[in-house]
């Protein structure tokens, strides 16, 4: 029990964050280490609501209980250089503001020459995410803790283990850093891993349109190595400073990318129609999307950059010191109330279990696919 007041101590000790415009690491080298312990808030309450996601392709048409809707178009293509202003933990009312196109975060998905598609929302919902769990984590590290979520079909909890902290407050602060961004990338890939087996956010809208999308897991990705580079440079201090840190970073990280311009967006997407989608599909068929990328590993290529430059891999600390950041914490995903088509846990799934639900749900639908039954109209 003396760790609590010695990490009030080291709060009260730490320095204070530097005002200028963040600078982001080169996201082809390993994530770095922060070199202090900054200033944080207070646990942070769970960001409300995974921000609506988009499928892939653009110009996408939508049917309502089968029936087409007449005049809709979904576009789904944004400018790298117009992605607003970010915000922690969006309300339901931002969410409709942004179906409504009036909020002031830009999002939808990008074309880059080094990392493929890219989809803001799924980069902005992780690193919300780990700032989320770096506020929890920091103040609790050693306790025994357990944080619960709602359910994704089942019961996800974050369990955060008994240990010793490290002897340095630096190095606790690294440490809770990397255990952070490596749960948000676990909570990102049980995402996929539950919309493919029946998770819907509004119930009777189907999200297997977005299952395992090629785009999604690099973006989610993504956005714990933004959230890494923020943490590392005192940009959590507040939610204010984040949400100033996220709008700048943001454009930082598209531009490494090499971000295209809309129209080199949607040119690539017209090059990948009837093999990766398909523009004669209405939202929610499930294959108007083709392709998908089951790889659940937070080491990762990009599904698609054939621009001539070297691919981006992207990669998250897994050791601290030489030891498992697992050791530290874990997801656990538990029997929930209504879990769809997946199969229910004896007693519970891992971070470890996802890859053999996601070659399972890989084969039938290449099954599906081979079958030739199904036919968009």
């Amino acid at each position: 029990m003396l760790l609590l007041p010695a990490l009030l101590l080291t709060h009260c000790q730490a320095h204070h964050v530097n005002r200028t415009r963040l600078p982001l690491a080169d996201l082809s080298l390993p994530a770095g280490e922060s070199p202090r312990v900054w200033l944080l808030p207070r646990p942070l309450p769970q960001p409300g609501g995974l921000r609506p996601c988009c499928a892939f392709g653009y110009h996408l048409r939508a049917k309502l209980f089968g029936i087409p809707v007449p005049w809709y178009q979904l576009d789904n293509v944004v400018a790298a250089a117009d992605t607003g202003q970010h915000h922690f933990n969006p309300s339901f009312l931002d969410t409709l503001s942004t179906l409504l196109g009036i909020n002031g975060e830009h999002n939808g998905l990008i074309y880059t020459r080094r990392g493929g598609f890219i989809d803001l929302a799924h980069l902005r919902d992780s690193a919300d995410n780990t700032l989320w769990l770096f506020s929890h984590i920091w103040p609790r590290m050693g306790l025994d803790t357990t944080l619960k979520l709602d359910d994704e079909l089942g019961q996800r909890e974050i369990r955060l283990f008994t240990y010793t902290p490290p002897a340095s407050a630096t190095d606790r602060y690294r440490l809770a850093v990397y255990l952070a961004a490596h749960l948000a990338f676990e909570l990102a890939a049980w995402h996929e891993v539950a919309q493919w087996y029946g998770f819907e956010s509004v119930p009777g809208f189907s999200e297997g349109v977005s299952a395992f999308s090629p785009e999604d897991l690099y973006s989610n990705l993504l956005g714990t190595r933004v959230a890494i580079d923020l943490l590392n440079a005192g940009g959590g201090a507040s939610v204010s400073r984040y949400q100033q840190a996220m709008s700048t970073l943001i454009p930082q990280a598209l531009a490494q990318l090499g971000a295209k311009s809309p129209a080199g967006t949607r040119f690539n997407f017209d090059m990948l129609d009837r093999l990766w989608w398909n523009s004669r599909c209405r939202l929610p068929d499930k294959f108007l999307l083709r392709y998908r990328n089951y790889d659940v590993s937070e080491r990762r290529m990009p599904s698609r950059a054939w621009e001539g430059v070297p691919a981006l891999r992207l990669t998250l600390p897994a050791h601290f010191h030489g030891i498992p950041l697992a050791r530290y914490g874990r997801l656990e995903i538990r029997r929930g109330r209504a879990m769809a088509h997946l199969p229910p846990p004896e007693s519970h799934y891992l971070f470890t279990d996802f890859p053999a639900l996601a070659q399972r749900a890989k084969s039938a639908d290449l099954r599906h696919l081979a079958s030739l039954r199904y036919r968009c109209n």
